[in-house]
């Protein structure tokens, strides 16, 4: 089976016996970290990966919620046995988190300047709470403790799906509770405002900026727009967290599949189950107005990205662990094994500003500078 650590915590479960890895898992792993690097950097340069402005589906769109699927898929092998200690184990899972939590505020923040500033401080007003790795170990905390603490059904002729009803129904409280907060929470003065993440939205005053969302010439949404854009943007993803647990539980039962049974046949057969019910679930939600958006991460968009995540996982599966082309993928694998230190060093730019400090007579001739004013504002 796979080393058991999840997605960025390399250390994960260390007073467990260790296992067996399964190779696909830190190649699918390594594959996410290249694509948020690509994405990073390649989005200035190539628009169409990045991520979209609003409803719609990028490359960009699907890096996040394969972190997310990969937690869950690492803490079922981590915990393929329910731990006898639960209490202690529920205490290691909280601090893993809040050591994920704050190294992912310290990361995306506001510490570190990017390549085009050199201020120093942080604004405790805009300071980001709810980055990438603060909603990972969100998930990966509701994800561990459904792993810890709730009943598992089992007899020789339960499904999956029916085995781990626990873990469907706190999946459905989520979803439940974000359809609620987002349908039913009424702010009538919500204001849109322009920044540069959003620049490439259509201009407000005249027009469905959101497409359902009718906006007033002073971004104000009006009264005949649905009930849901009157809901906040939520730019923190404080809303958007329950969506992203919800992702990590479904990789969770993935992993149990690749936990308890021995088979590829049998493996595939259910990971194949898993992700068409959620390609077509979601592609149902999608075209009865439910959008595809990963900024409120809704609904539809987590059911398809969690499947093109399941397939994705598949296809990789199928590549190193059924046909044993590693040599294909060394590189990737490689980068799943470093995952942690590869995003510290790519978050906070200091293998950018590294590079940037070699420069030829003047600080402005150095090969990042000269990358960024040729790409970065086209």
């Amino acid at each position: 089976m796979a080393d058991p650590q999840p997605l960025l915590l390399n250390s994960e479960a260390a007073a467990l016996p260790r296992s067996p890895r399964v190779a696909s898992v830190d190649v699918f792993r390594g594959l996410s970290v290249f694509l948020m690097i690509f994405v990073d950097y390649g989005g200035s340069i190539f628009p169409t990966i990045s991520h979209s402005p609003w409803n719609g589906l990028h490359l960009a769109d699907f890096v996040m919620p394969f972190f997310l699927f990969l937690v869950g898929i690492s803490l079922a092998l981590a915990y393929k046995r329910r731990p006898h200690r639960r209490t202690q184990a529920t205490s290691k899972a909280f601090l893993r988190a809040l050591q994920l939590f704050i190294l992912g505020i310290l990361l995306q923040g506001g510490y570190f300047h990017g390549i085009t500033s050199l201020t120093y401080g942080v604004d405790i007003q805009t300071i980001r709470l709810f980055g990438i790795l603060q909603r990972i170990s969100i998930g990966y905390i509701v994800a561990a403790l459904c792993q810890i603490w709730l009943p598992t059904f089992t007899s020789k002729h339960t499904a999956f799906f029916t085995t781990y009803y626990s873990h469907w129904f706190v999946a459905i409280i989520l979803l439940a509770t974000y359809s609620g907060l987002l349908y039913g929470l009424y702010v009538p003065d919500w204001q849109f405002n322009v920044s540069a993440s959003t620049s490439s939205l259509p201009p407000i005053g005249g027009g469905d900026v959101y497409t359902e969302c009718n906006m007033s010439s002073t971004g104000q949404v009006s009264d005949s727009s649905p009930s849901w854009c009157h809901a906040p943007f939520d730019p923190e993803g404080i809303l958007s967290s329950l969506t992203a647990a919800v992702s990590c539980i479904i990789g969770l039962q993935y992993g149990h599949i690749l936990a308890h049974l021995e088979d590829h046949k049998g493996r595939l057969y259910h990971w194949l189950g898993f992700s068409v019910s959620f390609l077509a679930l979601g592609g149902f939600l999608a075209l009865i107005g439910i959008p595809l958006n990963k900024s409120l991460y809704t609904v539809s968009y987590m059911l398809l990205s969690s499947a093109a995540s399941g397939l994705t996982f598949m296809a990789l599966y199928v590549l190193v662990d059924v046909y044993g082309h590693r040599r294909l993928t060394s590189v990737l694998e490689w980068m799943g094994k470093h995952s942690l230190s590869i995003f510290v060093l790519v978050s906070s730019n200091l293998a950018v500003i590294a590079i940037q400090g070699f420069y030829w007579t003047k600080p402005e001739n150095n090969i990042v500078h000269w990358i960024v004013s040729r790409f970065h504002h086209k």
